[in-house]
């Protein structure tokens, strides 16, 4: 089993979610940090963003937060970690992930799933072998998973890259999927 360094996490940035997600969130940065895994996150600090950064750090964890510029009032950065601002949301998708190793997806609105299916495009293209887990405890990501499917059996993409994502219900379950995928992968 490969390990892993650095862990990008997507997520969401309201607090007005359902309560378990954003528990979800904080178990994940314990566990990132639990396990030496440096946690790279957009940088705010409200919503799952900020549950997980300030879990990870509360717990003894590496994070790295990642924000650009016009969003530091309205994502209201996390100042107790080291952060990089930046000037747009192309550098920030570009430095999160050059700063990871894989990618765990919690749940999120449509910015959370362009983060996430940005890589993936990216996985197809060719541009990086870095594996993607999906993780919810409610089957949140579920019909997701089902569109991946449909697109699979129409032929737009190959059965084959479904190696590269997985739909986990356990921090651990994730970390431990995708450091699997990097060997398979040959990361």
């Amino acid at each position: 089993m490969a390990k892993l360094k650095s862990i990008c996490v997507y997520c969401g940035s309201s607090n007005d979610v359902k309560p378990a997600y954003l528990r979800l969130a904080q178990d994940l940065g314990r566990t990132l940090a639990s396990q030496d895994i440096r946690l790279v996150y957009g940088g705010g600090g409200v919503g799952l963003m900020g549950a997980c950064a300030k879990a990870a750090h509360g717990a003894g964890g590496d994070v790295l937060g990642v924000m650009p510029r016009f969003l530091l009032e309205k994502e209201r950065i996390f100042d107790e970690v080291p952060h990089e601002i930046v000037e747009d949301m192309h550098t920030r998708k570009q430095r999160m992930f050059d700063e990871s190793d894989a990618f765990i997806v919690l749940p999120g609105g449509i910015g959370t799933l362009e983060e996430a299916v940005e890589m993936l495009s990216w996985a197809r293209l060719g541009l990086h072998a870095k594996p993607m887990a999906f993780l919810d405890e409610d089957g949140f990501w579920d019909p997701f998973f089902v569109l991946m499917d449909h697109i699979i059996e129409g032929k737009f993409t190959p059965e084959d890259f479904r190696a590269s994502l997985v739909h986990t219900d356990t921090p651990e379950v994730s970390i431990t999927a995708l450091e699997d995928r990097c060997i398979v992968l040959d990361i």
